[in-house]
């Protein structure tokens, strides 16, 4: 059995649950894709996003926070009359922001994944609370440390759903054959 979230008719939800979501990701620009994408699902739902996710990676460049980064205001407008991806400009905008920010992180921290995992001292979190929460201390923590550092759209329920999806919170329900991982 699968979370009881997952559309068990719909292939893309269940690849994404199966292989994606819950896994430890300590790859940067992973972390950074994931970041981009949670903060687009802002109002919406997930699956939306993943089904417009490969031409999220086209239109952000494969997720490479440094091109990210460099979008110009042309880029940006095109992005908005782009109907294949969330075109909302300021979630955009976020975006493009956040990447240099990321960027920051890297330089201060070495990478995002050591800024990131060393909040929960490098050990995937399971707290068994099911239905699971929308935010934790954790993820409040974390989403006050980004936006002190100028993030936006990194609120705390947006963050406990990045920290789910990247696996330093692994919220898989007890019947979840992924429980284990």
């Amino acid at each position: 059995m699968r979370c009881g979230w997952v559309d068990e008719k719909c292939d893309i939800y269940i690849r994404y649950h199966d292989k994606e979501w819950g896994v430890p990701v300590h790859d940067d620009r992973k972390l950074f894709e994931m970041l981009v994408l949670e903060g687009f699902q802002a109002g919406l739902s997930w699956l939306t996003v993943l089904k417009k996710r490969q031409a999220f990676q086209q239109e952000f460049a494969n997720f490479v926070p440094q091109k990210v980064a460099g979008f110009d205001n042309e880029k940006i407008e095109r992005l908005t009359r782009n109907k294949d991806i969330i075109r909302n400009r300021s979630k955009i905008c976020a975006a493009v922001n956040n990447a240099g920010i990321f960027l920051q992180i890297q330089k201060e921290f070495g990478s995002f994944d050591k800024y990131l995992w060393r909040f929960v001292n490098n050990e995937p979190q399971r707290y068994n609370i099911f239905p699971c929460p929308t935010h934790n201390k954790l993820s409040d923590t974390i989403s006050a440390d980004l936006k002190k550092r100028g993030m936006k759209y990194v609120g705390s329920v947006i963050i406990y759903s990045y920290l789910q999806a990247v696996g330093l919170i692994n919220d898989h329900e007890p019947q979840c054959f992924c429980n284990g991982i």
